[in-house]
C-alpha cells in the first residue's frame, strides 16, 4: 500500500521569534546599564575609601614606630575648603614640607620625605574633600592634630566620610546611608 508522505516541520526559530528574543534582550540590557554603572562607581568609591582609611592608620602607626610626627597633606585643601583635592601625601617633615600632585608623585622640600602619595584618577570620577590642609599624628601617643573630616564622593552623589578624632582613630560612615556596608552619618 501507499503511505502518505508526512509533511516535515522545520526545526529552529522563525525570523519573527528571533527578532522578539533580540528585542527582549535589548530591553533587559538597557534596564541593567544604569544599575551596573552605579554598582561600579560604588565599588570604586569603596576601594578608595578603604585605601584612605588604611593610609590614615599607616600614618598613625608610622608616627609611633619612627618616634616622629607623620603628616597627611591634602593638595589645595584649606580650613573649611569645599574644593576637592583629589590627592594626598603621607610624609615626615615640616608641616608644609610635602605637597601631593594630581599626577601621583609628591613634591617635597627640605627635610620632607614622602612615605606614600595617592592621586585619584580622573576616569574614576571620584573627588576628595578635606576640612583641613594637613593632619599631624603625634609620635608619643598617635593622637591627631587637628581632628578632621574627609569626604570621598562619586559623580552620582554616593559618598563616604572618614572622621579622624583627636585620639587618631578613624570612623567611617555614609552621608544619608547611601552606601551599603556603612552606617549613616
Amino acid at each position: 500500500m501507499f503511505q502518505h508522505a508526512r509533511p516535515q516541520t522545520a526545526g529552529g526559530f522563525t525570523l519573527i521569534e528571533l527578532m522578539a528574543c533580540v528585542a527582549v534582550c535589548a530591553v533587559l540590557a538597557l534596564a541593567a546599564v544604569p544599575s551596573l554603572r552605579r554598582w561600579m562607581e560604588a565599588r570604586r568609591l569603596d576601594g578608595a575609601a578603604h585605601e584612605l582609611a588604611a593610609d590614615l592608620r599607616l600614618a598613625r602607626s608610622e608616627a609611633i614606630n619612627r618616634n616622629q610626627s607623620v603628616r597627611i597633606g591634602f593638595r589645595g585643601a584649606t580650613p573649611a575648603s569645599t574644593t576637592p583635592s583629589n590627592c594626598y601625601v603621607v610624609y615626615v617633615g615640616a608641616i608644609d614640607a610635602c605637597r601631593c600632585t594630581p599626577q601621583g608623585p609628591a613634591d617635597c622640600d627640605g627635610d620632607g620625605q614622602a612615605l606614600r602619595s595617592v592621586a585619584l584618577q580622573p576616569q574614576d570620577r571620584l573627588s576628595l574633600q578635606a576640612n583641613v590642609a594637613t593632619i599631624s599624628f603625634d609620635a608619643q601617643h598617635g593622637t591627631s592634630t587637628p581632628a578632621a573630616t574627609l569626604r570621598l564622593a562619586g559623580a552620582s552623589g554616593l559618598a563616604i566620610q572618614h572622621v579622624v578624632n583627636v585620639l587618631g582613630r578613624v570612623r567611617s560612615c555614609s552621608p544619608l546611608g547611601t552606601m551599603s556596608g556603612y552606617r549613616a552619618c
